[in-house]
């Protein structure tokens, strides 16, 4: 495991400083048995979200999306399925607290498989919980989408578009 500075994402910075970058990208939606997602309370912003990320040079979405779930959580998944993709600028815009921007544009998907136990493994977090859909934190805007388009998944079977 690199960090941020050997990323793809990370040499990219070193050329283009913080300008808006268009990144293709992932999120996953982990519940447990009792119903109950995993959310992960973010040190770049403070505020809670889901596991996801970008993908590498070389590697698939879904392949990046999984080595993200086991950098971020400690959690090994075999099966991530996608539900839906969110790509609305009014909430996949985000400006990070250091002035990086990107617009996002990301597949999301859901692990009810899984093994490990929920770890903070990297920096990235300050905490992981577990948290019932109907009695979430404060969370990034475009994560608790994420969340409600998860819901709304599980209710309709309709791919969801947010």
């Amino acid at each position: 495991m690199g960090g941020f500075a050997e990323s793809y994402l990370g040499r990219l910075r070193e050329v283009v400083g913080d300008r808006l970058l268009l990144m293709p990208g992932a999120r996953v939606v982990v519940e447990d048995v009792a119903g109950r997602v995993l959310l992960q309370h973010r040190s770049d912003f403070g505020l809670w979200g889901v596991p996801g990320g970008a993908p590498e040079v070389g590697e698939d979405l879904t392949a990046g999306l999984l080595r993200e779930l086991l950098e971020e959580t400690g959690l090994t998944a075999d099966v991530a399925s996608p539900f839906g993709f969110a790509s609305d600028p009014a909430y996949e815009t985000i400006t990070y607290p250091n002035g990086d921007r990107c617009q996002y544009f990301v597949m999301l998907y859901a692990v009810r498989a899984y093994s490990g136990c929920a770890v903070v493994n990297d920096d990235e977090s300050q905490a992981l919980e577990w948290f019932a859909t109907d009695r979430l934190p404060q969370m990034l805007p475009n994560m608790r989408r994420t969340v409600e388009a998860w819901v709304r998944h599980k209710a309709t079977g309709a791919f969801q578009m947010i």
